[in-house]
C-alpha cells in the first residue's frame, strides 16, 4: 500500500507548525499535564456511558444501537480466543477481529455490567498478548491491536486484577509501544511521513495503546503522542478542500475511522486534540459518503476498493456529525442503521437522529488530488439516474489508470461500473510507476475502465486531469475533463464531456481528440448488463427486465461491438462481465465520440440529442 508515496516536505513543515503548536517547544512530560488518571479515558468515558443510560428510554434508535452491540457481543461468547495467523504478509484480519471482540464485549459488559462479557473480553486481550509478536514488518497490524488491547486494557481496568493488568501492560509494551518508539525514532518508519490512510492507523493506534498505560508507563505517550500530533495533519490535509479522499470510497472510511479514534482519544483522555479536528476539508468528509453512492446503494467505485463496493453503516459518520455538528451526516447515518444494523463504534460516537431529513442539492463537486463530480435526478427514488466522474492523479495511493472515469445507475441498476481491485498478493500489485507491473493487471489498468485508449497503450501513470468546467444544478449539468496528460503521446489536447441530458432523463458522454500521431482509438465502457446490437450504432442494455439505450452520436462511420472482461488466473475472472466497445482505427486530426446511454423509462428512452462541440457545452 505504500507505492508512489508523495511526501512535500515544506508541506509537512507548514502543515505540522499550523496545528501542533501546543505540542512544539514544550517539554514532552507538559503533553500529560491534562491526563485525565481514571480509567476509562479512552473513547467512552463513564459520564458519557452514563448519558447515553439517561437517554436510553426515549431514544429508540439507541435502543437498537445496545440491542445490535449486545447481540455482536453474545455471538462472540461462544468462540475461542484469537490465534496467530498471517494472511500473505499481514496480520490484519487478526488484529481486526480482536477490535471487534472488545469493543463488543467491552461495551456489552459496561452497559450490562454482566462479568462474562468482561471475562470473554480479557480472554482475547491476554491470547493476542501472547503472540510472539504483532506483525511489525507490516506495521498497520502493530497498530491496530495496540488499538484493540489499548481499548480493552482502559475498558476493563477497574474489573481486571493486578496480576491480570500486568500481563496485559506488558504485552502491549512489548508488541506495541516499543516498536511504536521505533517508528517515530531517528529513523522514523515511513508511515510517519505518509499523506495516505497508513499514516491515521498507525498514528491513531499508538495514540490510542500509548494514552491507555500513560499513567503507568508516561514515557510512550510522552514520545508517540507529540509525534503521531506532527505527523497526522500530512493525511488529514488530503481531505482538503470538500472531504473526499484519492483512495477510494473503501479507504475513506478505513482512513476517516482511525481518524476518529486518534482523535477522540486524545479528546477523552487529554480534553484536547491539539486542533487537528480543525485542519481545512474534514468538516466536510461525511458529504463524501452521501453524494458518492448512487440510488442503488453502490458507491462511486474508484481506485482499490471491493467489487460492487455498496455503502453501509460507518460509525464515523456520527464522530463527524457530533464533532461538527453536522444534521446531515446524523440523518445518513441512521437511515443505513435502520436498514442493515448498528455496530458497537455506533454507541461510542452516538448522536439522535435529527428531527427532519436535511435538504440535499441534486448536484456535488468535490476537488481535491482526485476529483468528483456527481449529478443525480432525484433522492429517494431507487430508480433515479445518477452519474459520477473522476479526474485527479493517476499515481495517487490505490489508484487506477482511469483518469475520466464514469458510473451510471438507472432503473434500480449500475449500468456503467468500475469492477475494483484484484488481489493484494498478486506479483508486483504495488509497482506502479511507468511500465510498472502493477498496470498488467486488468483491474488496475485503462482496459477495464470506461476510458479511451488511444494507439492500444494506458493513460500515462504519471498524468494529472482537471475539471476546466463544472455546471451543477441545472437541468443539464455537466463536467468538462482536461485529458491531455493522459493520452499526450498521440493526442496534443483531449477533453472528456459528461453531461445530464433532457431534463436528466439521459447521460451523453462526450470525448474529443486533437491526434497529432496516427492511432487507433477505442471508447469502451464496462457493464454487467447482456449486449444486443442492432444497427451498429445502436445497443439494447439488459439487466433483467430493466433497458438501457446507447446510441452512438458521433462518429458517423463508426459503431458498437462487445467484448469480454473475463480474465484468466491469477487475476480475478469478472464472471459476465462485458464491455461495449467504439473502434476507430487510423485516426487522426480532430476526432470526437459521442455516445447517449439512455435508460428506458416507462414513458420511452431519450432517442436524440444535439452534438456541439464540447467549447460551446
Amino acid at each position: 500500500m505504500r507505492y508512489l508515496m508523495v511526501v512535500c516536505v515544506a508541506c509537512a513543515a507548514f502543515c505540522a507548525d499550523a496545528f501542533v503548536g501546543e505540542v512544539q517547544g514544550q517539554e514532552a512530560s507538559s503533553v500529560l499535564g491534562t491526563l485525565r488518571q481514571e480509567h476509562p479515558r479512552l473513547m467512552v468515558t463513564d459520564e458519557q456511558l452514563g448519558k447515553l443510560k439517561a437517554a436510553y428510554a426515549t431514544d429508540e434508535a439507541l435502543q437498537r444501537c445496545v440491542a445490535d452491540t449486545i447481540r455482536r457481543a453474545d455471538g462472540y461468547m461462544g468462540r475461542p480466543p484469537v490465534v496467530y495467523k498471517l494472511t500473505g504478509p499481514r496480520l490484519l484480519s487478526v488484529s481486526r477481529e480482536c477490535m471487534n471482540r472488545v469493543y463488543a464485549l467491552g461495551l456489552a459488559y459496561r452497559w450490562t455490567g454482566k462479568a462474562a462479557y468482561a471475562d470473554k473480553a480479557i480472554e482475547n486481550i491476554l491470547a493476542a498478548c501472547a503472540f510472539k509478536d504483532w506483525n511489525p514488518s507490516h506495521y498497520l497490524d502493530t497498530a491496530e491491536m495496540s488499538h484493540a488491547v489499548g481499548v480493552g486494557y482502559d475498558w476493563l481496568h477497574q474489573y481486571m486484577d493486578a496480576e491480570t493488568r500486568d500481563k496485559i501492560r506488558i504485552g502491549l509494551i512489548k508488541h506495541g509501544m516499543e516498536p511504536g518508539l521505533k517508528s517515530y525514532g531517528d529513523k522514523p518508519h515511513w508511515f510517519v511521513k505518509s499523506e495516505h490512510n497508513w499514516n491515521q492507523v498507525c498514528n491513531g493506534g499508538m495514540i490510542v495503546g500509548a494514552l491507555a498505560i500513560a499513567e503507568t508507563d508516561p514515557k510512550y505517550a510522552e514520545a508517540i503522542v507529540p509525534s503521531a500530533v506532527r505527523s497526522l495533519p500530512l493525511a488529514l490535509k488530503s481531505y482538503a478542500p470538500d472531504g473526499a479522499w484519492g483512495e477510494g470510497p473503501g479507504y475513506w472510511s478505513y482512513a476517516t475511522h482511525y481518524t476518529a479514534y486518534g482523535l477522540t482519544a486524545l479528546e477523552t483522555a487529554l480534553g484536547k486534540d491539539f486542533g487537528l479536528s480543525q485542519v481545512e476539508g474534514l468538516s466536510k468528509a461525511g458529504y463524501a459518503p452521501i453524494h458518492l453512492t448512487g440510488p442503488t446503494g453502490l458507491q462511486l467505485n474508484y481506485a482499490d476498493v471491493g467489487e460492487r463496493s455498496r455503502l453501509r453503516p460507518m460509525p464515523c459518520m456520527f464522530w463527524l456529525a457530533r464533532m461538527f455538528d453536522n444534521a446531515a451526516y446524523a440523518h445518513a447515518e441512521h437511515s443505513l442503521i435502520r436498514q442493515y444494523g448498528a455496530s458497537p463504534q455506533h454507541l461510542v460516537w452516538y448522536v439522535p437522529a435529527p428531527a427532519a431529513a436535511p435538504s440535499r442539492e441534486l448536484d456535488r463537486y468535490f476537488r481535491g488530488d482526485v476529483e468528483l463530480a456527481v449529478f443525480r435526478s432525484a433522492w429517494d427514488d431507487p430508480a433515479a439516474l445518477f452519474v459520477g466522474v473522476k479526474a485527479g492523479y493517476n499515481q495517487v495511493n490505490h489508484g487506477h489508470l482511469d483518469l475520466g472515469n464514469f458510473e451510471l445507475d438507472a432503473l434500480g441498476e449500475r449500468w456503467a461500473r468500475d469492477i475494483g481491485s484484484d488481489d493484494y498478493n498478486l506479483p508486483g500489485y504495488w509497482s506502479g510507476g511507468r511500465g510498472g507491473k502493477r498496470w498488467s493487471y486488468y483491474r488496475l489498468g485503462s482496459e477495464s475502465h470506461n476510458v479511451c485508449m488511444l494507439g492500444g497503450a494506458q493513460q500515462d501513470p504519471y498524468a494529472r486531469s482537471k475539471f476546466i468546467n463544472v455546471k451543477t444544478n441545472t437541468d443539464s449539468p455537466f463536467v468538462l475533463v482536461d485529458l491531455t496528460e493522459a493520452y499526450k503521446d498521440h493526442s496534443k489536447q483531449s477533453i472528456r464531456g459528461v453531461a445530464m441530458v433532457e431534463g436528466r432523463r439521459a447521460v451523453l458522454v462526450q470525448d474529443e481528440f486533437q491526434i497529432d500521431k496516427i492511432c487507433d482509438v477505442v471508447w469502451g465502457m464496462t457493464t454487467d448488463a447482456e449486449i444486443a446490437i442492432g444497427d451498429s450504432r445502436k445497443a439494447t442494455l439488459k439487466i433483467g427486465e430493466k433497458k438501457l439505450v446507447a446510441t452512438l452520436l458521433a462518429p458517423a462511420d463508426a459503431g458498437f461491438s462487445v467484448r469480454s472482461a473475463e480474465q484468466e488466473p491469477p487475476q480475478r475472472k469478472n464472471a459476465g462481465v462485458r464491455r461495449l466497445i467504439v473502434e476507430m482505427p487510423k485516426q487522426s486530426g480532430e476526432v470526437r465520440i459521442a455516445v447517449l446511454l439512455s435508460p428506458v423509462w416507462q414513458d420511452g428512452e431519450v432517442k436524440d440529442v444535439k452534438v456541439e462541440p464540447l467549447s460551446k457545452w
